[in-house]
């Protein structure tokens, strides 16, 4: 794993740009937002869907272009994440409003997310501190977006393992439950643990930068 540092992590030259073809995908990414809770409360599931998907699918596609047409923004730093963490916090909204998902499942999702991106604003405005993103953020993000994607679609439904009679745990009591709710799970235990390695390395890193500060300069005792 690597380590995190107290830069951003980069291969290009980061610029104040603004105007960039990344950051206009991620601006029309945070723009379909609206539009998916919009289709998704006036009962057009199909729409909501194709549109979450949309948004979601092309998480990586800002941060591609950036790289590779040398145009990584200090801006685009910022909305690519943060834009992902909005999707996240209101595909989950959503889902609760219509009724296909309990509410402990929202609770975790946007206490994480939150704590996520206060924290690391925070970590990165104060002491420039920046954790790089692991492969397995990305695959507990995608997890999730699948699975929400499966709830919104609502269909097929598919046979409750039975195991509980708690409503709360769609797909472990014998209610009938779209297959989403899987993924939703994984996501959740992937993304838990991914949490906790980075809240450890921010502390590491963040008491690496302290430990710098509390140093005396060269040649003064």
């Amino acid at each position: 794993m690597p380590d995190p540092q107290t830069t951003p992590q980069a291969p290009e030259e980061v610029t104040s740009k603004i105007f960039t073809l990344a950051n206009v995908v991620s601006f029309v990414r945070l723009c379909m937002v609206p539009v998916y809770l919009v289709l998704l409360l006036n009962g057009y599931n199909l729409a909501a869907t194709l549109v979450f998907a949309a948004s979601a699918f092309t998480d990586f596609l800002d941060g591609q272009i950036a790289r590779r047409t040398h145009t990584v923004s200090r801006l685009g730093q910022i909305l690519d994440p943060a834009v992902d963490r909005i999707l996240m916090i209101t595909g989950v909204l959503g889902v609760f409003l219509v009724g296909r998902i309990p509410l402990w499942v929202i609770i975790v999702v946007v206490v994480r997310d939150a704590y996520l991106l206060v924290g690391g604003g925070w970590l990165l405005s104060r002491f420039h501190i920046r954790v790089p993103v692991i492969y397995p953020g990305k695959f507990a993000t995608t997890f999730l977006f699948v699975g929400f994607s499966g709830l919104l679609l609502n269909w097929p439904l598919i046979p409750g393992l039975g195991w509980c009679d708690f409503s709360w745990l769609p797909g472990f009591n014998g209610a009938p439950v779209s297959w989403g709710i899987w993924f939703i799970y994984a996501g959740l235990i992937l993304s838990l643990g991914v949490t906790v390695y980075y809240s450890v390395a921010a502390a590491k890193a963040l008491g690496r930068v302290l430990r710098e500060k509390g140093k005396p300069a060269d040649g003064v005792v």
